[in-house]
């Protein structure tokens, strides 16, 4: 038993929420980087903001599945369908803002904000490759 009193494996696939955060900003960094290396600041700044829109609607996604989990269970503290559903088209909303204000600064810089809102898919495709590599070394 771990410390949280689950049995290993499930305390291992529990820490994924944890983990794909970290790997996201691990991939937005190297990213980001290489973006304003091979592009210019202009597509790596684009890349930045679409990554730390990401990551907002990462947690605020994670939240709001929390959050109708327990309406669903009715265990804990009930949350307001209201105010789900606005956290849920805010997060829209602020992509689509983000977009308007970069398209009419620099229509350049879309592509990298583009590039940067697909972050969550790296995370959890290398949570996936962690997963395996565990998997492959634990003889599973």
């Amino acid at each position: 038993m771990s410390e949280a009193g689950l049995p290993p494996n499930e305390s291992f696939y529990e820490a994924a929420l944890t983990r794909i955060p970290r790997f996201m900003i691990g991939v937005g960094v190297i990213f980001a980087v290489a973006a304003w290396m091979r592009f210019g600041w202009r597509i790596a700044l684009g890349f930045l903001t679409g990554c730390g829109i990401a990551c907002l609607n990462f947690y605020w996604l994670e939240r709001i599945v929390a959050a109708l989990a327990d309406r669903v269970t009715s265990t804990g503290r009930m949350q307001s369908s209201r105010g789900v559903v606005l956290r849920f088209l805010f997060r829209y909303f602020l992509m689509a803002l983000a977009a308007y204000a970069i398209f009419s600064v620099s229509p350049v810089s879309l592509y990298g904000l583009f590039a940067g809102l697909s972050l969550p898919v790296a995370g959890i495709a290398c949570e996936a490759t962690y997963e395996l590599y565990m998997a492959y070394v634990r003889g599973m």
